[in-house]
């Protein structure tokens, strides 16, 4: 039989009401002749309670008792949604990670796929048995132990298994119909798409649209995983939600696809540091060992200090999230008192918000940036850094003006037409 994934998330679970809900979904993919592997989410705010419970028990807990405790939500979840199907007639079982055995690395809260073997799932569709349902989010180390995947793992499990069972599609029915231009709370032109690329959503996910986790995207990318965003809470037809693909399936891509934005950046500034050989490594090295999500990077140009002085000095600048600042100021003040470099001064913005455009057509459109920009100055709003990539231009500005710059560039690029 044809295999189809389907993940359905916390909120598609939140309830008893929820998971039969999502069961009746299941039971019309069985009646149209697939066999289906179902990965569940623990139900909504479930996760956060346990990681509560964690933390009260455990300031300094043991990382492999804190997943062996937040993994199971989503075998609570699994065993109910295996529970409502065969009340409803379809043969089903549930499996946590360790049962299938959904292997990893041993990198607790933050493992890493090894392996999916396929035997004893298939043995079971071999049985007769029609429906699947693995727990998200967890699978089992080397040594034996239940790891978890850290945030939004239940996504990368669905396209994990995709992939490894050959599945014709994985769908991942969410609280949302599907992946829109921008944020509709912000601006109410948003459209869903029907179709996007796996690049485009790739960089979409990783700028701050919240309806895939990144990991996910990267690994359908690779495997060519054929994904389907969808609402757990409409009616499902063959034309629901998007797909998102390789842009071969898509006809004519326009220039840019989608506006992204992050609130929570900020600006970092390092004033007046000795532009030499190996600077860059040296203040980026340690925070990277410090855990430091580094995205945008700006370098000033070069200046003498005095005609004296043949030593030259510049000015690095970089984003980051604002509740890494604290960290990274530690470690770029622990590298200097050891010497790896010095600075005059470090500035730090944490107001600033990051907006970006990102569309497969810029690769073959000149002009996306000054449109961009000229945009963004017809409002007033003033930029503070600029990155590219082949497909996507981000910009940095003050945090007031987020949602403003957000639905001016949406309108700049006709986003709101088909």
């Amino acid at each position: 039989m044809p295999l189809l994934v389907m993940k359905f998330g916390g909120t598609s679970v939140a309830d008893l009401a929820r998971i039969e809900n999502a069961a009746t979904k299941v039971q019309s993919e069985v009646d149209r002749g697939h066999d289906v592997i179902v990965i569940v989410s623990a139900m909504s705010g479930k996760t956060n309670e346990l990681v509560g419970w964690v933390e009260s028990t455990s300031k300094l807990y043991d990382a492999r008792e804190y997943d062996a405790v937040v993994s199971s939500g989503e075998n609570v979840t699994a065993g109910l949604m295996a529970l409502r199907l065969q009340e409803m007639g379809v043969p089903a079982r549930s499996w946590a990670g360790w049962q299938v055995p959904i292997n990893t690395t041993s990198a607790h809260s933050a493992a890493r796929f090894v392996s999916i073997p396929r035997d004893n799932i298939d043995a079971k569709f071999a049985e007769g048995f029609k429906v699947a349902v693995v727990a998200g989010f967890q699978g089992v180390s080397a040594e034996g132990r239940v790891t978890t995947l850290g945030r939004g793992g239940s996504d990368t499990t669905a396209v994990a298994f995709a992939a490894a069972f050959d599945a014709v599609r994985c769908d991942i029915y969410t609280d949302v119909d599907g992946v829109y231009t921008t944020d509709p709370r912000i601006t109410s032109k948003a459209r869903k798409l029907d179709k996007i690329a796996y690049e485009e959503m790739l960089e979409l996910a990783s700028l701050g649209a919240k309806v895939l986790q990144t990991r996910s995207v990267e690994l359908a990318m690779r495997y060519k995983v054929r994904l389907r965003v969808l609402s757990s809470f409409e009616e499902t037809t063959e034309t629901s939600g998007t797909l998102v693909c390789d842009e071969d399936e898509i006809m004519e891509s326009k220039v840019v696809s989608g506006v992204a934005y992050s609130r929570d950046e900020a600006k970092m500034t390092l004033v007046r540091v000795e532009d030499r050989p190996g600077i860059a490594a040296a203040i980026f090295g340690p925070l990277a060992d410090a855990g430091v999500n580094v995205d945008m990077i700006v370098q000033n140009i070069s200046e003498l200090d005095n005609p004296g002085d043949k030593r030259a000095y510049t000015d690095m600048t970089f984003s980051c999230p604002t509740n890494q600042v604290l960290r990274a100021q530690k470690a770029i003040e622990e590298a200097r008192d050891k010497g790896a470099f010095a600075y005059g001064n470090l500035v730090v913005d944490t107001d600033v918000a990051k907006v970006s455009v990102v569309g497969i057509g810029m690769r073959s459109h000149a002009g996306v940036a000054a449109k961009m920009f000229s945009s963004l100055a017809a409002e007033n709003v003033n930029i503070k850094v600029i990155a590219t990539s082949e497909i996507k231009i981000s910009v940095l500005i003050d945090r007031k003006y987020m949602e403003l710059a957000v639905q001016a560039l949406h309108d700049a690029f006709e986003l709101e037409k088909a």
